[in-house]
């Protein structure tokens, strides 16, 4: 890492490894409204339950592969012994249920893009259409779920979706934008007016 990047003052959470210091560098908080990007951090956030981020962020690029790029409709079509085959893949976390999910997830999201026009539309309704920026001096200040992560949790659950309890959902939150959990001493905190 250049030295003016390694200087530069960060959430403490994602550490030096590269790869995790990029991510928070360069995705996390970052506003995202795009359906298969949402698609795909939503099917990561279910595959991280119970385990590090940082463990499911050094299996993406396998995801990716093994999950057309997270294309919605190309991963609704797969069958269940299509789905199974996977349990082989050493780059994924091989957990049956939660590798089933990112199909049924794919059918859900399908579903609801049907009803509304987009997942972002729905999804972004649960934050009132922008970021909610919270004012944080560290990170371990920030909720683990909130009232819109547990009625988005509900709403999802309701229409489908798999492993994305009101917690998961918070950390989605988190990952794509809708909340602004960056550290207030952080390079990458931006304020924006609080909902």
């Amino acid at each position: 890492m250049p030295k003016a990047e390694a200087e530069k003052t960060r959430c403490p959470w994602c550490g030096t490894d590269p790869l995790y210091v990029k991510y928070h560098d360069e995705e996390w908080g970052v506003p995202s409204f795009d359906d298969r990007h949402l698609y795909e951090k939503l099917c990561l956030e279910a595959q991280q339950a119970g385990l590090s981020w940082i463990t499911v962020l050094k299996k993406r690029e396998a995801y990716r592969k093994a999950f057309f790029n997270f294309d919605v409709k190309k991963v609704a079509k797969l069958s269940d012994e299509q789905v199974e085959v996977h349990m082989s893949n050493e780059g994924l976390i091989r957990h049956r249920p939660k590798l089933m999910a990112i199909r049924d997830n794919a059918i859900a999201t399908m579903a609801v893009q049907k009803e509304f026009g987009s997942l972002s539309a729905f999804l972004w309704e649960f934050v009132g259409g922008k970021p909610v920026t919270n004012r944080l001096k560290s990170y371990r200040e920030a909720q683990t779920a909130t009232a819109a992560s547990e009625a988005m949790a509900k709403a999802l659950k309701k229409r489908g979706f798999k492993f994305l309890g009101p917690t998961s959902v918070y950390a989605f939150m988190q990952s794509v934008g809708m909340v602004n959990d960056h550290e207030i001493s952080c390079f990458r905190y931006k304020p924006v007016s609080k909902l």
